[in-house]
């Protein structure tokens, strides 16, 4: 099995601190694009069979439909590939969120705020996405694997063992519950 795993992509942020430097913040806009490319470019290149998106895809409050309509059609280019989006705090899946009202390509899951399971052959993908900007517990300690003979891959966006602000906490996920479950 072969996977590529992203997070944290952040497309259409304003990069506010590069942002006050003249055009660098337009310029990193731009290198994220350039690196989604590579990366499917890469994905070509080497039969990637999975491509995981752990949240954080973009920005929704700055998100623009042209850069959702880019990020698509890069997608389009791994037809063979399944690609699994689990929404974050900055991209939660919401009613009028690009996750909803967009239309994905066929090979494009996005999970919702329910941890969802989708088999495959020789693979069990669980996924959770956000629904809200926090979000304090997804409920994984009441995930039950239900074959431990496979493969058992979870993808979600949080903190490990959490934070130590309360406030700087979002789906605090606990390193000896992972352990537990054996994803």
């Amino acid at each position: 099995m072969k996977f590529v795993h992203i997070a944290d992509m952040h497309f259409d942020s304003p990069f506010v601190c590069l942002s006050d430097k003249g055009i660098l913040g337009d310029l990193r806009r731009l290198e994220q694009r350039k690196v989604l490319k590579q990366v499917i470019k890469y994905i070509q290149e080497n039969k990637i069979e999975y491509l995981f998106i752990a949240g954080d895809l973009y920005e929704h409050k700055y998100i623009k439909q042209s850069t959702i309509e880019y990020i698509n059609q890069q997608f389009k280019q791994i037809p063979q590939t399944k690609i699994y989006i689990t929404p974050g705090n900055h991209d939660p899946y919401l009613k009028n969120s690009y996750y909803n009202k967009n239309q994905w390509n066929d090979n494009v899951t996005i999970f919702h705020s329910k941890i969802e399971k989708i088999e495959n052959e020789n693979i069990d993908i669980y996924g959770y996405g956000f629904d809200d900007f926090y979000c304090t517990n997804c409920g994984i300690e009441e995930l039950e694997i239900s074959n431990k003979d496979k493969i058992n891959i979870l993808i979600m966006h949080g903190t490990l063992d959490g934070a130590s602000l309360e406030e700087k906490q979002y789906n605090s996920i606990a390193r000896k519950v992972l352990e537990q479950k054996r994803i």
